[in-house]
């Protein structure tokens, strides 16, 4: 592009990628902080309350601080977001009007580390990152929505932090001490998951860049036009800390709002938003770990800037044991975007009665689903589920008494918040602690490199990186972060 401000995203990354490249592969022993607290976990005694801080406080992050606060495990002591004042903050501001309240993340460290226990962070994807290690770095346990960072190399430092000073951490995949976390562990365990082949995960509800159809922005101009064009800027913005690490952009109304999921340089798209949701069991207990290869299938209106309309990716896992056979995982998003159902997929109903089996009769059926998964097993048996929480059932075939009646599991356990205020309180592990969502979330990112870059390419699990694809490679890291965020990318 011709505004030098504003390079795509590939002409950004440079050949300076070498060091962070390094950085990526083995961590600094330096610490991120001087001013190390003690860990988190167990500090709090048993009758105590836990000092929570918020960051991020309108539309999902506000829903986080109300979820939070109903565990009746918390006190509220510190409000923080970039947009503190603008109209989707107002419900949490009018209903804790004593609570201090920050704009930057940093300054409410500094003034309030001693109070603060843990930290929820509800912000756009690219600040998730330094929010999170900049708690872990003072000892607080951190509540983060997913996806868990941006970067491959992001996450891999938080999953070196979360080891190192041993808090307790969550990400904000919900059903992932829901119902369907309990139940597929009673499945594999009763052997009912084994000789899994493959996965069908697919969300393909209308996204926010589908109304740009992929190709310029709402604005109905040219990429050169737009980026040459700043909006005016709301007044209750602090944009610097709003970009955080990110190299500097134009401040443009399409940045903020919801909007960055859209755009390569702030979010992760439909497949960071939602592949947490609907695969978060499966990867963690088929022990699927990296895959070897990621495989673009379709891709529909690719560009530079802005997340595809809809994309077919193909993850291709390797063996992992005699019951654990070579899998993938295809993902697929996009309107129209369905993988082929198996025989009596329409008819089986499922616990999600948000997820209307079709629309119409006879040969105009037109089949709407709700984001999920369809899991294969080697014999033909199939299993249907939903997102989030939901179980999953057979898919009524012939095949289907080849399963027998399903396990029991346990039932009404600790949902994701307490799961994570009872980590605080050293009462447990949290389910989806960043060792587990970590490796999940680098998963995700790796999809996310292929929808950009538009190729498919093989991973190194040995080496954690992607050898035939410079570009690819480069992206596992990212750009440099901006002068004044580097300390964040030490553990």
């Amino acid at each position: 592009m011709k505004n030098k401000t504003n390079q795509t995203p590939l002409q950004s990354i440079t050949a300076t990628r070498s060091g962070f490249l390094k950085a990526a592969a083995g961590f600094s022993a330096l610490s991120a902080f001087p001013y190390i607290a003690k860990a988190a976990i167990g500090n709090i005694a048993p009758g105590e309350r836990i000092n929570l801080a918020c960051c991020g406080i309108g539309q999902r992050g506000g829903d986080v601080v109300e979820s939070l606060m109903r565990t009746g495990m918390f006190n509220l002591v510190a409000l923080c977001d970039t947009q503190m004042g603008a109209d989707h903050t107002l419900g949490i501001l009018k209903k804790y009007p004593n609570v201090p309240r920050f704009k930057d993340f940093r300054v409410m460290f500094d003034k309030m580390e001693k109070e603060i226990d843990a930290v929820s962070v509800g912000t756009p994807d690219h600040t998730h990152f330094p929010i999170c290690m900049h708690a872990m770095a003072l000892g607080k346990g951190v509540y983060v929505e997913k996806p868990l960072a941006h970067t491959v190399q992001e996450c891999d430092l938080l999953i070196a932090a979360e080891k190192k000073y041993r808090v307790a951490c969550q990400m904000g995949n919900q059903g992932h001490s829901g119902n369907n976390y309990y139940q597929f562990r009673a499945l594999l365990k009763a052997g009912i998951m084994n000789n899994i082949t493959q996965v069908d995960a697919h969300m393909t509800k209308g996204r926010r860049w589908h109304k740009w159809n992929a190709q310029v922005p709402v604005k109905g101009m040219s990429w050169d036009a737009w980026f040459d064009q700043a909006d005016k800027m709301p007044k209750e913005l602090d944009w610097d800390t709003w970009l955080g690490q990110v190299p500097y952009h134009k401040f443009h109304t399409d940045y903020i709002n919801g909007d960055w999921r859209c755009w390569y340089d702030f979010g992760n798209g439909a497949l960071g938003d939602w592949g947490a949701h609907i695969v978060d069991a499966v990867h963690e207990f088929l022990n699927l770990g990296m895959p070897e290869a990621v495989e673009v299938e379709m891709m529909d209106g690719h560009n530079p800037f802005v997340f595809p309309m809809g994309s077919t990716l193909r993850f291709k896992f390797p063996e992992r044991s005699k019951t654990m056979p070579a899998m993938d995982i295809v993902w697929r998003d996009g309107l129209g975007n369905l993988p082929e159902l198996p025989e009596g997929f329409l008819q089986t109903k499922t616990d999600d009665e948000a997820a209307p089996p079709s629309l119409g009769s006879g040969a105009q059926v037109e089949v709407q689903l709700a984001p999920g998964k369809i899991i294969h097993r080697a014999d033909g048996v199939s299993f249907r589920g939903s997102s989030h929480g939901n179980t999953l059932v057979v898919v009524n075939n012939d095949q289907a008494d080849k399963v027998g009646k399903l396990p029991e599991y346990e039932k009404n356990m600790p949902d994701h918040f307490m799961d994570f205020a009872l980590g605080v309180k050293g009462e447990k592990q949290c389910n989806s602690r960043f060792e587990v969502a970590g490796e999940l979330s680098k998963v995700l990112c790796l999809g996310c490199i292929a929808q950009r870059v538009n190729k498919s390419f093989r991973f190194d699990r040995k080496t954690g990186t992607i050898p035939d694809n410079r570009i690819a490679n480069q992206l596992l890291v990212g750009p440099p972060p901006r002068k004044g965020w580097e300390q964040y990318y030490k553990v």
